[in-house]
């Protein structure tokens, strides 16, 4: 039996504050075999290393912020998303020449285009035509930003995107880094058409689609490509996630293969 990839969720965002240096050189000392990150822009164009929409979190209201600042990530200057405090530690949001400076070179890098700064990304859906070209031309400028980082880096990056728009700039992209199609719950027919569509390294489906319904890992077989489910919590999601075919897991908590 070939042995699972580990992929760290945000640096292992059960066990360290998500997204920072300090997560990703803990995944790292933690064993993981690739780590997983999110990446949008700054009002300055810079790309940071960040998976909510808000500074706050997703719906800005909790009680416990997911940072100590406020605001949309992309309608802030950098020197406010970067001094932004993630989850009450002293730990800064990173850009993602930080995190890539921090990650050896011998560990994947899984970089997920979260979002080029609008509000209209089209996650979950297959488009065509004009709205195929749209989303393309929306997603152009960050992707063009992304690689300008990842390329003064010599890791093995994936790119992976819930939206077609990213994936299809990635594509029109002079870029030989590796691709993935995120797929949304209840989107597994979507998933399968980009996958094909893109001919792309990897398909990323829900852990709770696979244990539902293994399609998306034969698809994976058919295409032969890699099925990577997220997000594992458990080690029992992590045991029904290689049953139903899965060749790697996206994860929360390290060691969660020990017990399979």
């Amino acid at each position: 039996m070939t042995i699972p990839t580990v992929f760290a969720h945000r640096g292992f965002a059960g066990k360290y504050p998500e997204n920072t240096v300090p997560a990703m050189r803990g995944a790292v000392a933690d064993g993981a075999d690739a780590v997983e990150i999110d990446v949008q822009p700054t009002a300055d164009g810079d790309v940071v290393v960040f998976h909510d929409r808000r500074l706050d979190g997703s719906d800005g209201d909790s009680a416990r912020g997911l940072t100590d600042a406020a605001g949309v990530v992309w309608e802030q200057p950098t020197e406010k998303v970067t001094a932004a405090r993630v989850l009450g530690t002293g730990d800064p949001i990173p850009l993602l020449s930080d995190v890539l400076s921090a990650v050896p070179e011998t560990v994947t890098v899984n970089v997920e285009l979260k979002n080029p700064g609008s509000d209209d990304v089209r996650p979950g859906e297959a488009l065509g035509g004009a709205p195929r070209r749209q989303a393309r031309r929306r997603w152009e400028p960050f992707v063009e930003s992304v690689l300008s980082v990842t390329d003064r880096f010599d890791h093995d990056v994936l790119f992976s995107s819930f939206c077609e728009g990213a994936l299809a700039a990635l594509d029109d992209s002079a870029s030989t880094d590796r691709a993935a199609v995120l797929v949304a719950p209840n989107c597994a027919e979507a998933g399968e058409t980009l996958a094909r569509r893109y001919d792309v390294d990897a398909i990323h489906p829900p852990v709770e689609m696979l244990q539902g319904d293994p399609g998306l890992a034969a698809t994976a077989d058919d295409l032969g490509t890699a099925c990577n489910a997220w997000t594992v919590r458990t080690w029992l999601d992590a045991r029904d996630a290689i049953e139903a075919g899965a060749d790697g897991i996206i994860a929360d908590y390290p060691g969660l293969l020990e017990e399979l």
